[in-house]
């Protein structure tokens, strides 16, 4: 418990790190590195993950998952998975929802979970013994009980299905909420579930590094929290819910 505590001040300090360098360089011309289908990725994002890396790397002795730049080494039972920038697209056009992720795994669940609101400065977090806080101040999911009082807050990532089928699928669930919201940052809106500004978040066919810290804070702080059919690429399907609406997944 010690030690998670420790490592939690790690990832907190890494993050603030980057976050300032993100807001150091907001609003100057950017290097666009990839700018493919719905995939974005600025040479800012690579530059900030090594930043993370650096920093990581200098107070702790395991491997690394960066969505950039990929391992560091194998990986072993407990290793950092990091996001530079979640939200790129909306960095780059000044829309101010996106952040810094970090989360410490044990094998393939998410133990600790760290984001970095630069934007506004919030810093969330939360751990396997560790309550959800912002900005030290505790934070809890919501109570909402019923789907037809309810928030979901959902995206689509790069690869998806956009055949008929799949999205009349989609239609007929948003129908059945209270309201839908799409805000182009899946750790962001993981923090919205924990802290209960929003009752629900899924999506499909996500990346591990989107969505690991939203996984661990959305537990601490009282969330239900389902990661199914992870593959080869580190990408998953994920639910973050309160308690009442955790069978609302499918």
């Amino acid at each position: 418990m010690l030690e998670l505590d420790a490592w939690l001040e790690i990832a907190k300090s890494a993050a603030l790190k980057g976050g300032k360098y993100l807001l150091e360089n907001q609003g100057q011309e950017l290097t666009i590195l990839l700018n493919e289908g719905r995939d974005i990725k600025l040479q800012l994002d690579t530059d900030t993950e090594k930043l993370i890396k650096d920093s990581l790397g200098s107070q702790s002795e395991f491997s690394i998952l960066g969505e950039e730049t990929g391992l560091s080494n194998d990986l072993g039972e407990f290793y950092w998975v990091v996001d530079p920038l979640d939200g790129t697209s909306n960095f780059l056009r000044d829309i101010p929802i996106s952040c810094v992720s970090i989360a410490l795994m044990q094998n393939l669940t998410p133990i600790l979970g760290v984001i970095y609101d630069f934007n506004h400065d919030d810093m969330y977090s939360g751990s396997k013994y560790h309550k959800a806080e912002m900005n030290d101040l505790e934070i809890k999911v919501s109570q909402v009980q019923e789907k037809s009082l309810a928030t979901i807050v959902t995206g689509l990532p790069a690869k998806t299905d956009f055949s008929d089928t799949a999205m009349q699928k989609m239609i007929n669930d948003f129908q059945s909420w209270k309201k839908v919201r799409m805000i182009g940052s899946a750790a962001m809106a993981s923090v919205y579930v924990a802290s209960g500004k929003a009752d629900l978040y899924k999506e499909f066919g996500i990346y591990l590094w989107d969505i690991a810290a939203g996984a661990a804070i959305v537990e601490a702080a009282g969330g239900k929290v389902s990661l199914l059919n992870q593959n080869n690429a580190y990408q998953v399907d994920a639910f973050f819910s309160n308690e009442f609406l955790e069978n609302e997944h499918s």
